[in-house]
């Protein structure tokens, strides 16, 4: 791994915008409802969030699923919108945790209104969603979409419970991306199973997927802190290491380092001293923890990927397999 050299990007055609991308306009323009279902003192503030929230992966991931399962449904798209707008919450929240500035190069909420602001805004979004949850005609699928949400909430409790806790194991650390991440990528692909009736089987296939889909795109997320580029990324960088987040490659680093490296960096960590990217490549096993931590992660998307195979072949199905292979290519530009 060289740090002097450019980082590669993800071929983008392996994610598939075309087949997604009329019902992610769709997803747009549902959510843009329900902004408008807020009080109008409320609005703006509701629309601004939309307007700096992610890459719908989450909608994208019902849609596909739904696609690939027997059809796609209305429900499918309602199931999406609710949870991108739970997800949307939690970058809310996110955000005023680690105290980061920007999301997609513009001020976040907590930077523009203040923490008490956007912990109320990012609280009215999780609120609104479990109340959408409600409208489908199975009461499973929102006491599943609570259950996800709780989990979403657990996970972060937990991750702030442990930050420069120098006791932490990998299986916390998994524990926690799991239901950080994991849960609503999971919930995405098993509940849009369901919403089709399939065997449950290939529910719990597809929660596997998600699962192990968004396991991995967490620990991405967790090395692109480490080297990532800002204006590539469009998110503060480095707050997980001055904000005391114990993430995999540090783990990694931990294990590996000999014992004046390892008291070096426990130190540092316990004194909440800077760690930044220059000492951390001054301890010698810097590039094999980052290595260790990207092929953990490409482990897990080939086993997101073998869960696929009880689905019939189709467009949707093979898109399904694309997006497997794009984070592929993610995890490999950080080499």
């Amino acid at each position: 791994m060289s740090m002097t050299t450019s980082r590669k990007t993800a071929n983008p055609e392996l994610f598939p915008f075309d087949l997604v991308r009329p019902h992610i306009e769709k997803v747009e323009a549902l959510i843009r409802d329900q902004v408008r279902a807020f009080d109008p003192g409320v609005e703006p503030y509701m629309e601004y969030i939309c307007d700096t929230s992610g890459k719908r992966i989450r909608p994208a991931l019902t849609v596909l699923t739904g696609g690939a399962t027997g059809g796609l449904q209305d429900e499918h798209v309602n199931l999406g919108v609710i949870l991108e707008l739970i997800h949307m919450a939690t970058l809310v929240h996110d955000d005023i945790i680690d105290g980061a500035s920007s999301r997609r190069k513009v001020p976040t909420a907590n930077a523009k209104w203040g923490n008490g602001m956007a912990v109320l805004l990012g609280d009215a979004l999780f609120s609104h969603a479990l109340k959408l949850s409600t409208d489908f005609e199975n009461p499973d699928l929102s006491r599943a979409i609570s259950l996800a949400s709780r989990e979403v909430c657990q996970g972060e409790i937990l991750q702030t419970q442990r930050r420069f806790d120098l006791t932490l194991t990998k299986k916390d650390y998994f524990k926690m991306i799991e239901m950080k991440t994991g849960a609503l990528f999971a919930a995405a692909c098993q509940l849009s199973a369901i919403i089709s009736k399939t065997p449950k089987t290939v529910s719990d296939a597809m929660f596997e997927y998600g699962m192990k889909l968004g396991t991995a795109y967490q620990i991405y997320d967790d090395v692109v802190d480490l080297i990532g580029s800002e204006d590539q990324i469009g998110k503060t960088l480095g707050t997980d290491l001055e904000k005391g987040k114990l993430t995999l490659p540090i783990l990694n680093l931990l294990e590996r380092a000999n014992p004046k490296q390892k008291e070096l960096l426990s130190k540092r960590i316990i004194e909440h001293k800077p760690l930044d990217l220059p000492i951390l490549v001054g301890i010698a096993e810097y590039e094999g923890s980052m290595s260790d931590a990207i092929d953990t992660a490409a482990n897990l998307v080939s086993d997101a990927r073998n869960a696929l195979k009880l689905l019939k072949a189709s467009e949707s199905n093979e898109a399904l397999r694309n997006i497997t292979f794009f984070v592929d290519q993610l995890l490999e530009g950080c080499r």
